[in-house]
């Protein structure tokens, strides 16, 4: 069930990327017919951006309702890093607030994990395909984007967690200072992300550095934020002969600080007294 839940999620995040999109596709825009009334967009006429997000609310809707009457005795999980949600679909209200945010954690996972490719900044054209999504945040200051994730993940944590407790998935009386540390610790949680983006950068340079795939503008994309991403290790001599273990060690070192972030955090939440 899970699978389905996230193709399901998948699909509402196309749709998205679409309403995103649509206003950069130069066929969707008028222009005088003398010059280019020759040309017609792809899409259906009447297709309008809100249509979009219209698609995205009924497709939640739907996935709700079949939910709870198909599969009265599923339980679905949001999981938070150093903390799993449940929602019985036996409750209507339940599956509704978990089709809701079982997408807005789809979309925020997705977003978190561009941010890292917005600070490396690599070469056009494959950039675009960070800027378009990210909109003008990717035009904001370096330590604007590095501390974005820790603001808007512990908001939405601050938020929904009054939605848990509505709903009684979570302890409903919970002090304010203890809904703040709560929202700290999530917030922290976020960075756990980066090590998905910045590790396939990694694996796939490692690859290209051993297997020619051609002059695509793709693989130089992927060379230039690997050496953005390396530089810190470029004073250690980790190059013998032909092999460079550079990828390498920066993908342990990731893939161990991530791994031990998560123990802490983890170790911090289940301390808080609720």
């Amino acid at each position: 069930m899970g699978i389905v839940d996230f193709i399901l999620n998948l699909a509402g995040l196309l749709l998205w990327l679409n309403w995103r999109s649509i206003r950069f596709d130069p066929l969707a825009k008028r222009r005088p017919a003398t010059l280019m009334g020759t040309l017609r967009p792809a899409a259906p006429k009447n297709l309008r951006r809100w249509h979009l997000l219209a698609f995205i609310a009924a497709l939640l809707l739907l996935r709700a309702v079949i939910y709870h009457w198909v599969m009265p005795f599923w339980v679905g999980h949001l999981d938070f890093a150093v903390t799993n949600i449940p929602f019985r679909s036996d409750e209507f209200s339940k599956m509704l607030a978990f089709s809701f945010f079982s997408f807005s954690l789809t979309l925020g996972v997705f977003y978190l994990c561009l941010l890292p490719l917005s600070l490396l900044a690599g070469p056009e054209p494959f950039h675009s395909l960070v800027k378009i999504p990210l909109g003008r945040v990717d035009d904001w200051p370096r330590w604007a984007k590095v501390i974005l994730p820790f603001f808007a993940t512990a908001l939405f944590w601050w938020l929904a967690s009054w939605v848990f407790g509505w709903l009684q998935i979570s302890p409903k009386m919970v002090l304010p200072a203890e809904r703040f540390e709560q929202s700290v610790i999530i917030g922290l949680g976020s960075y756990l992300l980066w090590k998905f983006p910045l590790g396939a950068i990694l694996v796939l340079h490692l690859l290209n550095s051993y297997v020619y795939f051609g002059k695509h503008p793709f693989w130089k994309y992927i060379h230039a934020t690997a050496q953005s991403l390396l530089a810190p290790l470029q004073k250690i001599p980790l190059r013998l002969g032909k092999v460079d273990f550079a990828p390498v060690l920066g993908l342990v070192l990731t893939f161990l600080a991530a791994e031990g972030i998560a123990y802490e955090l983890w170790r911090l939440y289940t301390k808080l007294p609720f």
